[in-house]
């Protein structure tokens, strides 16, 4: 079997700005065709993972053997000169690329990805309601009075979900976005940050787990501010509390607060998240399947992140295609912890974007069992936006 095209998507959303996802479908000779997603839907990069995409698929995809995915990813890595450099880019294109390949040879062999990765271990993924800030419903709504986040939480306790996320520093008092919060907090503005999340508390009651984002907006100083009152409400976990641009920083956090941390989203393979698992400053990882080199290289991260007691919550914050791959392998792995289901994977806006529409029931999701990943383009809308084919 020989891979002979490959078709590039780079998504633009007339009803949100700012949301691109990157979808590839490659197609062989023996008429088979399989899909995947680059993690870089949204923000800033998604143009140039769909180039990046382009550019290794002219190199050395067309005329490859799909079947060899360990084979291509380690060419990726080396043969691109910027794989072991590393960074969101190169590693976007490679994961899109693998997960496709590994959608395409369980479709040759008539199982479900899961299978490949080594079988059902977990038969109901538990899964949360993710973003709470930009409210729970049909549109993305900006909120910042604290009885507005209790509200939301209510919406998708009623869906079924007994586990949220929230990132409550992002907007002032005002409404106002702010992308650095590493200047030390005021008391008023740390009385804002609590009231929501105790707002969210009082709405869905103690059994209800709340996981606090902070996107790494905040510094270690500021961070370690919040840690009394993340305990306080009983946080399941604390996210991404810093960057990872020193991960000497991140281990100062985790060794001043008394919850869980979770990270990884921005960490790309086994290399990058190996310092976190050394210092055991991690204790749920959070890698996107979409950016760590797709199933190859996500089940690795996995298996090593078992080694050190981590769990597993995959990053998905994309279209149809990484919420499909990250229930693959989450089915698939010993030390699952919980599923994301991000507010924008709710909106009709994304939901079109394949022809299958992945949704939990009653707060669980279970994994497709069709042939490959389970999921296609919707090539009437998916087509609308720009678009290379490769032969």
């Amino acid at each position: 079997m020989k891979i002979t095209q490959v078709e590039v998507f780079d998504i633009e959303c007339p009803k949100r700005e700012a949301w691109n996802p990157v979808f590839i479908r490659i197609t062989t000779d023996e008429g088979l065709t399989g899909v995947g997603e680059a993690g870089l839907a949204y923000d800033w990069g998604h143009s140039a993972a769909a180039a990046m995409i382009k550019e290794i698929s002219e190199a050395i995809l067309i005329g490859f053997n799909p079947f060899q995915t360990e084979l291509l990813w380690s060419r990726m890595l080396r043969e691109s000169f910027w794989g072991l450099g590393g960074g969101p880019v190169i590693y976007a294109a490679m994961s899109a690329i693998d997960t496709a390949l590994w959608d395409i040879k369980g479709k040759a062999l008539g199982v479900p990805v899961y299978q490949l990765l080594g079988g059902k271990v977990n038969d109901k993924l538990r899964t949360y309601a993710s973003q709470l800030q930009f409210d729970w419903d049909s549109q993305v709504n900006r909120l910042v009075q604290p009885e507005d986040y209790g509200r939301a939480a209510e919406k998708a306790i009623a869906q079924g979900y007994d586990a949220v996320k929230v990132d409550p520093i992002v907007y002032d008092k005002d409404g106002n976005s702010h992308f650095d919060r590493t200047k030390l907090f005021t008391k008023p503005e740390l009385r804002l940050f609590k009231d929501r999340l105790q707002a969210i508390r009082d709405a869905v009651g103690e059994d209800v787990d709340i996981i606090f984002e902070c996107h790494s907006l905040l510094g270690a100083a500021t961070a370690i501010q919040m840690g009394p009152i993340v305990e306080e409400i009983g946080c399941l976990y604390y996210e991404e509390p810093v960057n990872y641009l020193n991960s000497a920083v991140h281990k100062k956090v985790a060794d001043k607060v008394n919850v869980p941390i979770a990270g990884g989203e921005r960490l790309y393979n086994r290399w990058g998240v190996r310092p976190y698992f050394e210092d055991q400053s991690i204790d749920v990882l959070q890698p996107d399947i979409g950016l760590c080199g797709g199933f190859t290289e996500a089940k690795k991260v996995c298996d090593y992140a078992d080694v050190y007691d981590v769990r597993i919550q995959a990053h998905v914050c994309g279209g149809p295609v990484a919420t499909a791959a990250s229930l693959h392998l989450e089915t698939a792995i010993p030390n699952f912890l919980i599923h994301e289901h991000h507010t924008y994977a709710i909106k009709d806006w994304n939901r079109e974007l394949c022809l299958q529409d992945p949704q939990p029931k009653d707060g669980f999701f279970q994994v497709t069992e069709v042939p490959g990943i389970g999921i296609e383009l919707n090539d009437e809308v998916v087509k609308r936006s720009p678009n290379v084919v490769i032969k």
